[in-house]
Formats: C-alpha cells, structure tokens, sequence
C-alpha cells in the first residue's frame, strides 16, 4: 500500500511508515465494526468509500436505529492537502503554510440505553512537510467515556485500560494524559466536564516513530478492550422514560462540546471534509431544558456529584496496601 506519489516528499529511507499507520486503522476500523454488529445483533454499518481531493479518501461507516446502538460512526480518513489547516497549526504555528497528509480513525457509539455511556476514541498521523523542508511528523489522540448514569466499576475498568495503554512507555505517563484529558474534554462555557476522561495526547513524536506508533496501537487496542464489555453489562439494563429524558439532556452537553470545544470538528470543517463525515459523531437524539437541575439526592444529582468532577478512579480503587 502506498501514499500519493510526491504528496511530501518524504525521503525513501524515512523511518517514516504512513502505509502502515494507515493499514494498522483501516484494521482497527474493520474489528470494531465486527464488534459493535456482534453487540447489537440487529442493525449494520453502511459503508462507503470516497475519493478525497489529492489523493487521499475517506471510509465513513455508520450504524444507526439498532436494537442496543442508536448510533455509531467509525470513520476512517486519509488526507493530503497543500496547507495544514489552522486547527491542526494552532498550537505548531511554525508549520503554518505546508503541505500535509494524515490519516486517522475515529470512533463514537452513542448506545440506546440510558445507562450505557456513550464512548469515543480517536487516533491520527499528520506528516507535514514539502519539496525544501524537512518532514515533520506527529501522532494524537486518546480515548474518553461519557456516562449518563455512572457506575464506578466502569469508571475504574476504563482507567485501567488507560493505564495498560500507558505502561509500557513509563510509569508516569497515564498520570499526565488522564490529566490532558481531563482538561480537554471540558465544557469551559459550563463549567463542567464531559464525562470522566480517559487519555488524551498531541503532538506526539518523542522517542521517534516506531515507539510513537506502537503508543498509538496500544490506545486502539486497550479502547475495544474496555468499552466492549462495558457496553455489554449495561445495555440490556431496565429504563423507563425519566432515564431516557436525561440521556437526551446530557447528549445536549455531549453536542456543544462537539460543536463549540472541538478541535477535532473545527480541523474537519476547515480541511473542507465531507460534512455528512464531519459532524457523524453527533447523537441522534438531544434535548435542552431552560436552566433545569437535578433534585438534590437523585440519581441524576449522582452523576454531577460522583463523576463529573476530577477523581483519582485507580488510586481510590486500589489504595496503597
């Protein structure tokens, strides 16, 4: 498999692998495809493939009314383009004016249940570079979970497959990106989180490539790994109208963050992606209530008081012994 010819110029003997970065997330795409059918036992992706400006293409697949999945998109996307848009050179404004091309997947399910949280990840490579420059490259992502009705046991199962993901680069680097997340996925307009984190990290490119992608490939796996069962525990949990009334309000939070916060969606909207493919990753389904709070003691309250605040899930699990 191989890159548009001459899209940047990466010297032959580059330590630089796009082909296999890409083969390795139209992989992961296909197995949590699989997985996500085999959890809902009704509904199936559709799949598409469209060419992209420049070489590149796109493989949007998404599920959508199933019996336990309201929606799901898992979307592949290779790009290459003349000049890095201004979400992806925001915090690298050096790179400003190069030409680029990435790939990435991204994955949110969006469960019909109440109380199973809806899930994302998402992982990418951006090389920039061009005929007089030398390339540069990076990798980011990370995974994050987002709970209507928390459980700790999950909150506890996902942390630690953040800290697995983590583990085999350092001890002290689940610490720094549970932190990174925490802090990204935050509604600054709310003053509230989104859900309760999980790992998030940018501009990855320290200890070179082949130590960089297997950090990538490690996210990947340990996402299917924790989410899958999770998703399996809770969405045959009974519910009734007053769940699925805030299920719909939280899934307003869940669409701002998307819409207003996002790097993510601002980097698709200015690299002139397919729209449909842009905004996949919102729910099916929100609402809005005018000021509305939860009653003190409720079930709903728990959610504001127990997760959606900064905790220490693994040492409060596993204290010090």
């Amino acid at each position: 498999m191989t890159h548009p010819a001459g899209a940047l110029n990466i010297p032959a003997m580059s330590a630089i692998d796009l082909p296999a970065v890409r083969a390795y997330l139209e992989g992961l795409q296909d197995r949590l495809c699989e997985a996500l059918e085999e959890q809902d036992s009704e509904a199936r992706f559709s799949r598409q493939e469209i060419a992209a400006p420049g070489g590149g293409n796109s493989r949007p697949r998404i599920l959508a009314d199933g019996e336990a999945i309201e929606k799901a998109a898992v979307s592949f996307t290779h790009s290459v383009g003349p000049h890095l848009p201004p979400a992806a050179t925001e915090r690298r404004p050096e790179l400003a004016g190069r030409g680029f091309e990435a790939v990435a997947l991204s994955a949110i399910v969006h469960p019909r249940n109440p109380y199973a949280p809806t899930s994302h990840c998402n992982l990418r490579f951006f090389c920039a570079g061009g005929a007089s420059q030398d390339p540069v490259w990076w990798f980011g992502g990370g995974f994050d979970l987002t709970p209507y009705y928390g459980f700790e046991d999950d909150a506890v199962r996902w942390h630690r497959a953040a800290r697995e993901a983590c583990r085999p680069f350092g001890e002290d680097l689940y610490p720094i990106l549970k932190r990174s997340c925490d802090e990204y996925f935050y509604l600054p307009h709310r003053d509230e989180p989104r859900g309760i984190g999980g790992l998030f990290f940018d501009d990855l490119d320290e200890g070179g490539f082949e130590r960089c992608f297997a950090f990538a490939r490690g996210v990947g796996e340990q996402y299917r790994s924790a989410y899958l069962p999770i998703l399996a525990e809770r969405k045959g949990h009974a519910y009734g109208e007053r769940e699925r009334a805030f299920q719909l309000y939280r899934r307003g939070r869940y669409a701002e963050f998307n819409l207003i916060v996002d790097r993510g969606t601002r980097y698709g909207l200015q690299s002139g992606r397919r729209i449909e493919s842009v905004l996949a990753s919102l729910p099916p389904l929100a609402a809005w209530r005018y000021d509305w709070r939860p009653a003190p003691g409720s079930p709903e309250a728990r959610l504001y008081d127990d997760f959606l605040r900064p905790r220490d899930w693994l040492s409060e699990a596993e204290p010090p012994s």
